[in-house]
């Protein structure tokens, strides 16, 4: 049910430590009565806005609470990316952490907040959510709030989208998570077709030791693959390397392949237990036991499912037979290493509503949709 009490909403911009604690523990206050709900880590919001992130080199960044009879009822924030100017949308800026209590008062006063700094920056149109960036947690959830969000995943209760849309946000894009058996029977299709170029592609993985070394490869490769999405970003050099330094901890043997084309580099994959199933019962705290739990559950495999975040093919293969061969190879290198750990599910996420190649590869091999998530735009009045 919708609340609205009349009462005075105050929207501060967050600035000092005790407004960021506002600012950080508003989600745990809003879902701990919700049981698909899993409590992101407190180490992680906190350096997600550390000014060390290197998202920081090329986009500027505000946020804001809402609060009512002195309790915080909502919180937003929104972002300036340059390289949205390098993509030829320089009238396009974003909104992100979006949440609130069901109230439409709160909901507008945040994005009008948002929409003011953004305007001031010049921007006409405002995209979101984003967290902080395409290359993050993205969009909103608007199916399958019985699902528990695979790690770096948004999870949202149903009537953000309502609340959204009454204030005159529409749909710019939808997204997709997937989530199947790993040990699936392979389509006769497919055996074929990976019979029919074995002998042109190979498929090599990169061990733990050797992620660094290889980081800008592997860059290149995913600013090659994702170049023509919706909504394209690419990673810098620092941003990439920040990333694999962040993942190496959960990669595992086998988990990250990259196919070739004799001596080319065609196609990658990145897949990573879940650690969101790791951490759902450490209520975003690694202090002082939650360390010794977490690294006990790695080093024990106790994931009960991979998650690929990270997967492409490069531009020239697209829509052809070897992009699609190139994608069922990646898929079949990491197989056996993630059965070998005992793990049968699996979640490909995200993948556009409207890539019909890559939603057939995975439907053809059992996958079906878990979650569905929207981003939103409207444009800033003037």
């Amino acid at each position: 049910m919708t609340i609205n009490s009349g009462e005075r909403i105050e929207i501060t911009q967050v600035l000092r430590p005790a407004q960021w604690r506002e600012y950080f523990d508003l989600p745990a206050d809003l879902y701990r009565k919700q049981p698909a709900w899993v409590q992101p880590l407190a180490l992680q919001n906190r350096q997600a806005w550390a000014p060390r992130n290197p998202v920081f080199r090329h986009l500027e960044a505000a946020a804001w609470v809402a609060c009512r009879a002195d309790r915080v009822v909502g919180r937003i924030s929104a972002q300036d990316d340059r390289l949205q100017i390098e993509q030829g949308r320089p009238e396009t800026g974003q909104f992100g952490q979006l949440e609130a209590i069901d109230d439409a008062a709160v909901f507008g006063a945040l994005l009008d907040a948002a929409g003011a700094w953004l305007r001031g920056r010049g921007k006409r149109l405002m995209q979101g959510p984003f967290d902080l960036t395409i290359n993050q947690q993205c969009g909103l959830l608007v199916d399958g709030f019985d699902v528990a969000p695979a790690m770096m995943m948004p999870y949202h209760q149903p009537f953000y989208a309502r609340q959204l849309e009454a204030l005159g946000f529409r749909s710019a894009v939808e997204m997709l998570a997937y989530r199947g058996a790993v040990d699936y029977p392979v389509p006769a299709t497919v055996a074929r077709l990976l019979e029919r170029t074995s002998s042109r592609l190979s498929f090599r993985p990169l061990r733990r030791a050797e992620l660094s070394a290889n980081a800008e490869r592997m860059r290149a490769l995913f600013n090659a693959c994702w170049a023509g999405n919706w909504g394209f970003i690419p990673f810098t050099g620092e941003e990439f390397a920040h990333l694999v330094q962040e993942m190496k901890p959960l990669v595992r043997p086998g988990y990250v392949q990259i196919a070739w084309q004799g001596e080319a580099p065609v196609g990658f994959i990145v897949a990573l237990p879940d650690l969101n199933g790791l951490i759902r019962d450490l209520a975003g705290r690694l202090w002082p036991f939650g360390w010794a739990r977490l690294l006990w559950r790695l080093a024990r495999h106790r994931a009960s499912m991979v998650r690929v975040p990270l997967m492409g093919v490069t531009p020239e293969h697209h829509q052809t037979l070897m992009g699609a061969a190139i994608g069922y190879g990646l898929i079949e290198s990491i197989r056996s290493h993630i059965l070998a750990d005992g793990i049968n599910r699996s979640e490909q996420s995200w993948i556009l509503a409207d890539n019909r190649g890559m939603r057939a590869m995975v439907e053809a091999i059992g996958m079906r949709v878990a979650a569905r998530y929207r981003i939103y735009e409207r444009e800033i009045e003037a």
